[in-house]
C-alpha cells in the first residue's frame, strides 16, 4: 500500500513538473513571439528636430501662409489656363483618428499642413482640384494623412493616405475600371509629403535614387497605378532660390519645385512634364505654375462679404 501511494505521488509531482515546465516554454514561446510582433509594428523611433525660434515666431503667430499662382495646367492634350492656391498653416492632430484635434493634449502631434487647391477649365466643364498634406513640424516621420480630390462634370473621385502600420490607402472613383479600392502599401516616401518637407528642412529633402509615390493627383488622373517608383532627386542652388527635381523615367515625367533658400522657404514656381491625352494622341506637355502673390492671415476668420477685398489682393 505504502508503495501504490508512493508511486502515485512520484508521479503526480512528475506531471506537475512537467506542466511548470511546459507552461514555463510556452509563456516564453508566447513572450518571444509578441516580442517578434512588436518588432515588426513598432517603426523606429527618428528624433524630433529642433525647431529655430524663427519657425515658431512665423508658424505659431495665429495666421496661415496663403499663396495664389498663376496655372497653366496640361489636361486632354492641351494647356489650359487656371488658378492655383496654397495655403500652409499649422494645426495640433490626433495621431489614431487622423484628425485635426479638437482640443489641446500632450498627445496631440503638431503638423503642418499643406491645402493645395487648382482650378481651371476643360471645354465647356470646369475642374476643381484639392489635395491636403498632414507632415510632423518635427520632421521625424512620413506624412500622416493624405487626401485628394477632383471634381468636374463627368463625376468625382477621392483617395485617402493614412499612416498605420503601413500606408492605408482608400480610394473612390466614378471609372468602372478603378471604383472603390482599399488596399496597403509599404511605406516610402510620398511625394505628397515633400511639398511640406521643403518648408521645414529643404536641406534633408531626399537625393539620389529613391523610391517615391507619386502624388494622388497625378495618380488619379492619370489613372497610373498607386504604387513608389524609382525616381532621380535632385536639388540645387542658384542665387536666392533652391529647385528641387524628381525625374520618374518609367512615367515619364518631370516634378521642378522652385523656392527661397531662405525661412520661409517661399515657393515661387513649379512645372510638370508628362504625357498629356491619351492613346496614340498622348505627348509630353509642361504645366506651369507662377506666384501671383502671399499673403499671411486667419483666413478660418475671415468668411463675411466685407472679406471679399481679400481675394483680389491674391489676384483671384
Amino acid at each position: 500500500m505504502f508503495k501504490k501511494w508512493l508511486t502515485l505521488e512520484v508521479s503526480v509531482i512528475l506531471f506537475a513538473a512537467a506542466c511548470t515546465v511546459f507552461q514555463s516554454c510556452n509563456s516564453k514561446e508566447s513572450t518571444n513571439k509578441n516580442e517578434d510582433i512588436a518588432s515588426i509594428k513598432k517603426e523606429p523611433e527618428i528624433p524630433r528636430k529642433n525647431l529655430p525660434q524663427e519657425f515658431k515666431e512665423y508658424w505659431y503667430s495665429g495666421t496661415a501662409e496663403i499663396t495664389s499662382y498663376e496655372l497653366e495646367q496640361a489636361r486632354y492634350g492641351e494647356i489650359r489656363m487656371g488658378k492655383a492656391v496654397m495655403i500652409y498653416v499649422t494645426e495640433p492632430f490626433l495621431k489614431e483618428k487622423q484628425v485635426k484635434a479638437d482640443n489641446a493634449s500632450a498627445d496631440n502631434i503638431p503638423v503642418l499642413k499643406l491645402n493645395a487647391t487648382k482650378k481651371y477649365l476643360t471645354g465647356i466643364y470646369p475642374y476643381s482640384i484639392m489635395t491636403s498634406s498632414f507632415y510632423p513640424v518635427y520632421d521625424n516621420q512620413h506624412a500622416l494623412k493624405v487626401s485628394f480630390s477632383a471634381q468636374e462634370w463627368c463625376g468625382h473621385v477621392y483617395a485617402q493616405i493614412n499612416n498605420k502600420e503601413d500606408f492605408q490607402v482608400t480610394s473612390h472613383s466614378y471609372f468602372e475600371s478603378e471604383a472603390d479600392q482599399d488596399f496597403s502599401l509599404k511605406k516610402t516616401i510620398l511625394e505628397n509629403e515633400l511639398w511640406n518637407k521643403l518648408k521645414i528642412s529643404p536641406e534633408d529633402l531626399p537625393q539620389g535614387t529613391v523610391q517615391i509615390i507619386p502624388s494622388l493627383e497625378f495618380v488619379r488622373l492619370s489613372h497610373k497605378e498607386l504604387k513608389a517608383y524609382d525616381a532621380e532627386a535632385t536639388l540645387t542652388n542658384a542665387g536666392d532660390t533652391y529647385t528641387y527635381e524628381i525625374k520618374y523615367p518609367e512615367l515619364e515625367r518631370t516634378l521642378s519645385i522652385t523656392f527661397s533658400n531662405t525661412f520661409p522657404y517661399s515657393i515661387e514656381s513649379w512645372s510638370e512634364i508628362t504625357k498629356s491625352g491619351f492613346g496614340p494622341n498622348a505627348q509630353l506637355l509642361t504645366s506651369k505654375a507662377k506666384k501671383i502673390k502671399t499673403i499671411n492671415t486667419p483666413y478660418w476668420q475671415q468668411n463675411d462679404n466685407k472679406d471679399l477685398y481679400l481675394r483680389d489682393s491674391l489676384g483671384l
